[in-house]
């Protein structure tokens, strides 16, 4: 017999779930960027999302953009319908209050958990210390705000979805390695990866020890989240995360 968790904590990850999950996430992080952006030459958006539109305008100019847009709607759509098809069109309500409960509890004591982790590691080197912001604690709020959702939505579509799942199936085809090895190596690459993306560019925080291996170790906490809760509750936890940090300086 099912139990309500027990459906609970199975739909949460479905995609007819966690994909619509993530849509207010998708379409407030561009409508912001675009009213943040309008009458300006130069507009701030989220590294990650740069990256990913990028390798679009290079194969498709002016116009690449729209096209990642398109796959990226496209792709939620089919997925969702596919999973609609198995599962029926009735969604529950309940669940999605469900899904708002526990991305605030992940996204409250992701700090504390990654922190005090941090802290013991690096105990005789480095005393608990807030993390540096950077450049980016200069921007208005309503920047920051808007950046903070697109690292929940587009870091997490990077480094998680595309990165992590491309290192995996590298090490299983290339190096013949059995999966869950590859799993591991490849989620502790995009880690590194993860934390080193946040010191380039103009914004990019100042390079320090406790400040990369703290997010080094949130790189492997999502992508455990990722692949247990699904990519809705990940993404969102992750904004609410920076929206307390960049935001509400928590």
């Amino acid at each position: 017999m099912t139990t309500p968790l027990h459906f609970y904590w199975r739909a949460a990850r479905a995609p007819r779930y966690s994909l619509l999950f993530a849509l207010p996430l998708l379409l407030a992080y561009e409508a912001m960027a675009a009213l943040l952006a309008a009458g300006r030459k130069t507009a701030v958006r989220n590294g990650a999302d740069v990256l990913l539109k990028s390798a679009f305008i290079a194969l498709a100019g002016e116009w690449g953009p729209r096209v990642f847009e398109v796959c990226l709607i496209g792709t939620g759509v089919w997925l969702v319908a596919r999973d609609m098809k198995r599962h029926g069109t009735r969604l529950s309500i309940a669940v999605f209050a469900g899904m708002v409960a526990e991305v605030v509890v992940l996204a409250l004591a992701f700090g504390v958990v990654v922190g005090g982790l941090t802290s013991r590691l690096l105990a005789p080197l480095a005393p608990l210390a807030p993390l540096a912001i950077g450049p980016a604690d200069a921007l208005p709020v309503a920047t920051r705000l808007m950046v903070s959702l697109g690292a929940g939505l587009y870091e997490e579509l990077l480094f998680r979805v595309v990165l992590v799942a491309l290192l995996a199936f590298a090490a299983r085809r290339l190096l013949g390695w059995r999966p869950v090895p590859a799993a591991a190596a490849a989620t502790i690459a995009g880690a590194l990866l993860f934390s080193t993306f946040h010191y380039l560019g103009p914004y990019g925080d100042p390079l320090a020890l406790y400040s990369f291996l703290y997010r080094m170790l949130a790189g492997v906490f999502f992508s455990a989240l990722y692949l247990g809760r699904g990519f809705g509750i990940t993404a969102w936890t992750h904004a609410l995360y920076d929206v307390l940090v960049l935001v509400v300086g928590w």
